[in-house]
């Protein structure tokens, strides 16, 4: 990339900034590890080694997973990273989220969002992520985002493992009065191997906390794993099937009161006036009281009960002001259509010189086209929910959330709480998707508690209330042209999105004040950070100036950058009359593990070979979160209406750590894609989001869904992330089969408003 020294430029200078600041006010810091939060709560014969590893007396094992459960299996994948160095079984450990603590930041979640391909190991690329790196430690974010959990723990949670490993074995060797070197572990015992003699953890647990852990300690070879890349069975499963209490709207606490909040529904619209006269003569309700947050104006209803607390709210009279976003669908797509045509965006690929290639190129080599993609509500099984009790000057909420850390921002700037004073207890999450990162649910249930006289009070939202404030997956608009070669293949292309930002909406909502001028590459992930090779090739971003509040959605900028540059690859496939897998096979030559992938893709889903005329395959492929994907939809005509058959896809994360539940997020995020693609969108009138529940946001159902298979290949050599790189492509490769089917090219998503789906 010509200019990535350019594009990198206000990226590298934050993260120089970091490092000079850690120079200037103690850059030894940065080297010393964080405090271990474990220390503050041990029980009795309780001992911690680090912050990930409790061990009491009685041979109690707990592991602490610093990373949401959202059904995505971080519970049991990172705690085997622990017990595979610990030398102890899954069925030996006890799993705990644990409290919201420094120690557990992410910065893999910021290396990895620094703004190059996967396959840029320039010494700019490296020296910047590694810039961030320093950056994530001093923000000391603990967040679940970004598929970034187990490149995130990958190294801290086996060498936390590994040290308390040798810690105990130190513990054991003064104990047993031999040498730390014929000692091995096995089981959660210190074994010696001459004499038979063994120990347990919980009887050497006491004593090993008191020894300084060893600095340099060995982690096993992948040849020696018992754990890691092998299936699971998970740890969270039982509890789930059981119907345990374990997700936020579970929590229930002695003398608890409930409620509900009524946002305006025109986002960032003010209240104007309320009246819960009603509301307050009807049984079980305490209090009504006015909200006005970053997050929503209106109000919140206390009671005994959550549907006394609904009940109420629907008797509140309540006058809004309308919002300052867009009143309609036109005008979003007008907005946007605009944001590009006056210019003042950002590039992040700039190679050759596409403007010069177009100038005196014939018209029948010319492609050019236009593809949207609508807002995208998460859609979570759970609503929105938190519990907090202000109490006694100490503050604890009780959050199915993604984010602790923030929560903790929040609480401090409502409450003027030491850091100290506030505890964030992290339930189980009924599905995430990037909605749980915000902080609103919390924020709300912060000021209803500020209400209730030190009582707890669980906040909860009607299924409405959630799906019809957001914030969203943002619209997106993208401008496409290309000039074809003589050989098929493109010659040039240069691409142009835009959309609002979801870092400067996320950013002004938990930190507002903080500066978020300069690019923001999440509007152009899934397109210009692609393994294609062109010789003129410009990817370039625009920042639209639309209000509704924006957050991260599964596969973030990835989501509908994918569904729209693979639907131009194809449409240029199809205009240079080349194979779309031989096409994108001539574009990746120079990248061994695309190519790998595709010709995988073509075996599994014999792509080429005769079928009959009522179905039809397509392809796309995106390199998203550290992983290589390919995927191949295969659709059939049904009387008219189109069916999603198969979906073949071909994924290489680098390493795979557990199998089983890889497979099962590479499932979870196709169909996550598909059920986008096929019908859902949230549409404005009059200012309002129009969906409200599943009755008009439907997902894909069982008897829709496809047979699905599923490839892994090991050979890209970069960790790379599970819950989110299959949602991006699968969108386009069910575009581009229907083209394939009935020569009908959709350019909008969702698709159902061209074809229908069976």
């Amino acid at each position: 990339m010509a200019s990535i020294g350019k594009i990198a430029r206000r990226t590298f200078l934050v993260g120089a900034a970091a490092v000079a600041g850690g120079v200037a006010f103690g850059y030894y810091k940065y080297r010393q590890p964080l405090e271990n939060p474990l220390k503050k709560d041990l029980a009795n014969g309780e001992a911690t080694l680090n912050p990930y590893i409790k061990i009491a007396s009685d041979n109690r094992i707990t592991v602490i997973v610093p990373r949401a459960e959202m059904g995505q299996g971080a519970f049991t994948t990172l705690a085997a990273l622990v017990a595979e160095e610990l030398d102890v079984t899954l069925d030996q450990i006890v799993i705990e989220h644990g409290p919201a603590a420094p120690a557990y930041y992410n910065d893999a979640a910021l290396r990895e969002g620094a703004p190059f391909p996967a396959f840029d190991h320039s010494m700019v690329a490296e020296t910047v992520r590694n810039a961030m790196g320093v950056v994530g430690k001093f923000l000391a974010l603990q967040m679940t985002g970004g598929s970034s959990s187990l490149a995130d723990g990958y190294e801290k949670m086996r060498l936390a493992g590994a040290t308390a490993r040798e810690t105990l074995k130190s513990a054991a060797a003064q104990k047993l009065g031999v040498s730390v070197g014929s000692l091995k572990t096995e089981a959660g015992k210190v074994i010696d191997a001459k004499s038979g003699r063994s120990l347990t953890y919980g009887e050497l647990a006491l004593d090993a906390a008191k020894i300084d852990p060893p600095s340099d300690v060995a982690l096993k070879p992948r040849s020696q794993w018992k754990l890691l890349g092998k299936p699971q069975p998970r740890k969270d499963m039982p509890a789930k099937v059981t119907g345990q209490p374990i997700f936020g709207i579970d929590v229930q606490l002695p003398d608890m009161l409930y409620a509900t909040v009524r946002m305006n529904p025109q986002p960032g619209g003010a209240m104007k006036s309320f009246d819960a006269s009603e509301a307050l003569k009807m049984r079980g309700v305490k209090k009504v009281i006015a909200i006005d947050s970053l997050y929503g104006k209106g109000f919140a209803v206390i009671a005994d009960n959550t549907w006394r607390a609904f009940k109420a709210a629907d008797a509140v009279k309540v006058v809004w002001a309308d919002g300052p976003g867009h009143r309609d669908d036109a005008e979003a797509k007008k907005i946007l259509a605009s944001t590009i045509a006056g210019g003042g965006g950002f590039s992040l690929r700039s190679a050759g010189d596409p403007e010069k290639a177009f100038a005196d190129a014939p018209r029948e080599k010319l492609v050019e086209a236009e593809y949207y993609a609508p807002f995208l509500s998460h859609a979570t099984m759970e609503p929105m929910n938190a519990t907090a009790r202000l109490k006694d000057g100490v503050l604890d909420v009780w959050s199915p959330n993604q984010a602790p850390s923030v929560i903790k921002i929040i609480g401090a700037r409502l409450t003027k709480l030491a850091d100290e004073k506030i505890n964030v207890h992290t339930t189980f999450l009924g599905g995430g998707f990037g909605r749980r990162i915000e902080p609103d649910f919390s924020d709300y249930a912060i000021r209803v508690a500020m209400e209730t006289e030190g009582r707890p009070v669980k906040v909860t939202w009607t299924r409405e209330e959630d799906m019809s404030h957001g914030p969203y997956r943002p619209a997106a608009l993208a401008k496409y042209r290309a000039r074809i070669g003589n050989d098929g293949l493109p010659v040039a292309i240069h691409g142009s999105v835009a959309s609002p930002s979801v870092m400067a909406g996320m950013v002004g909502r938990i930190m507002p004040g903080l500066p978020t001028a300069g690019p923001d590459n999440l509007i152009l992930d899934g397109t210009y950070n692609q393994p294609y090779t062109i010789p003129n090739y410009r990817i370039d971003g625009y920042k639209a100036p639309l209000t509704t509040p924006v957050a991260s959605w599964r596969s973030v900028g990835n989501s509908f950058n994918a569904f729209m540059n693979e639907s131009f690859m194809d449409e240029l496939a199809h205009a240079g009359k080349i194979d779309p897998l031989e096409f994108r096979r001539k574009l990746m030559v120079d990248y061994p593990t695309a190519i790998a992938i595709l010709d995988k893709l073509k075996t599994l889903s014999d792509w080429g070979k005769p079928i009959d005329q009522t179905r039809a395959q397509g392809i796309a492929f995106t390199l998203s979160f550290g992983t290589w994907v390919g995927e191949v939809v295969q659709v059939k005509d049904e009387n008219g209406s189109i069916r999603v058959e198969k979906v073949w896809i071909v994924a290489d994360p680098g390493m795979v750590l557990d199998p089983l539940n890889f497979k099962a997020q590479m499932m979870s995020g196709a169909i996550y894609g598909l059920s986008a693609a096929i019908g859902q969108q949230i549409s404005f009138a009059d200012g309002a989001p129009q969906q409200s529940n599943f009755s008009d946001y439907d997902a894909m159902r069982m008897n829709q869904c496809p047979d699905i298979v599923i490839e892994i290949l090991e050979n890209s050599g970069h960790l790379g992330g599970a819950g989110e790189p299959a949602t991006p492509p699968v969108m386009a490769a069910l575009a581009n089969a229907i083209f394939a089917l009935n020569g009908k090219r959709i350019r909008s998503m969702p698709l159902n408003g061209e074809v229908s789906f069976v």
